[in-house]
Parts: structure tokens; sequence; C-alpha cells
């Protein structure tokens, strides 16, 4: 990761301060602003691998960046929100952040979550040059758009082939509901659409049906779901 570039826009200072220090320590190479405009600009014109995202920022509010961001950069964003402010980790999620994090928080838990985003965006990456995945009997074809297990054809749709694709791409990593609408179906996330929840416990059932252990497909409370 000694390459990877992380943003950090915070405006307190102290912290602001301490986080760098401890991202300079665990040798990445660290970009740092204090208010929502300076972030924006450094997020768009400089490449990042990783963004540390404030919610309450001068100059532009973290909602705000994140909003114009998405219209052009799919970069991974942890949101930081106060304590128990439920209405701002589901709008962050809304407006496409990939994860949060209530202040104070534990550092080492900042870094094992920076690192699962940062393995996931690599494996994006080079999964998008995949053709073909095969866990444990279920075998998938993107070129032709095809799932069997073992022998047994498993009649998806194109979205319900998409999301199990993803899914067992980056098998044993939780993926939120707002990363699952926005790779899967094009849009943001809103709180009250089940549509991903719809398409999952479909995909489950035909997983069930053909023998093949759909409770591998896991919900995990308050945060998305994942395979393992």
């Amino acid at each position: 990761m000694k390459a990877t570039n992380i943003l950090i826009i915070e405006d307190d200072a102290e912290l602001n301060k301490q986080l760098g220090d401890l991202l300079h320590s665990q040798g990445y190479l660290v970009d740092q602003c204090q208010d929502g405009e300076e972030g924006l600009r450094l997020a768009i014109e400089k490449q990042q691998h990783l963004i540390l995202l404030d919610v309450m920022l001068p100059e532009r509010d973290g909602f705000s960046v994140l909003n114009v961001l998405r219209e052009s950069r799919q970069t991974p964003v942890i949101m930081l929100t106060a304590k128990g402010a439920e209405e701002e980790r589901i709008k962050g999620f809304t407006c496409g952040a990939d994860d949060y994090l209530a202040k104070p928080f534990n550092t080492t838990e900042l870094l094992l979550r920076i690192e699962a985003l940062l393995r996931r965006s690599y494996n994006e990456v080079s999964n998008s040059k995949t053709i073909y995945l095969n866990h444990d009997g279920l075998y998938m074809d993107r070129l032709k758009q095809k799932a069997h297990i073992h022998d047994e054809t498993l009649e998806l749709t194109p979205v319900q082939f998409k999301l199990l694709w993803i899914l067992v791409s980056l098998k044993g990593e939780t993926l939120s509901k707002a990363y699952l609408y926005q790779a899967v179906l094009n849009r943001t996330f809103s709180a009250y659409d089940r549509s991903i929840d719809m398409h999952l416990s479909r995909v489950r059932k035909k997983l069930i049906n053909a023998n093949w252990c759909g409770e591998r497909l896991q919900t995990i409370h308050g945060k998305g779901y994942r395979l393992v």
C-alpha cells in the first residue's frame, strides 16, 4: 500500500493531523485539507485511492462534496459522522458513501476498514477482466451471462446475475447497500427502496432450490451483504 494515496477532508485541525500521522506511519501517501471546496478539488484533480470525508465542513459540506464527486469519480469514501447520527449515515450512503465511522473511533478499526475498502477496490479492477468464476460448484460465465451449479443451469435475470457475480467476485467482503445499488442498479441508495433486498432474496432462493447453500449469502444487519 506504499503507493496508495489517501485524502483526508476534516476541519478539526487536531484530528486531521492525528489521522495524517497515523496513515503516514502505515506507509500511505496523504493529502490533507480542512474545507469541502478544497477537498473536492483535490479529490477530482489528483488520483486518490480512498477519501476520509467529514460531514460538517466549511465552504461545502461532506454530502455536497460526495454528490459532486460521484458525478465523475467512484473513489472509495469513508464518511466521518457524529456518534449516534443515524440520519447522517443514511444520507451519506444515499449520496454514495462506501462506509462510515462515528467519532470518536478506534484507530485500529479505521485502519482495518481502510484496508478492506482498498482491497475491494483492487479486486474490482482485477475482476473487471475476469470472464469466469467458480466457487464451490457454482460456475459463472460473464460473457454468456450464464450460471451453473454442477450441471444444473441457474436461471437468473441480468440484474440477479450481476448481483451474484459481484458477491462471488468479492466473497468474504461485506458490501453495503449503497455500494450494491450503484454497482448493480446504477442508481443511488434510498432508505425506502427494497430492490436489492428483493433481488438478493430471489437469488438466495434459486441457489437453495439448486441444492447450493444459499445461506452463504449473509445479511449483515446495518451494514449490507456478503457471500462466504
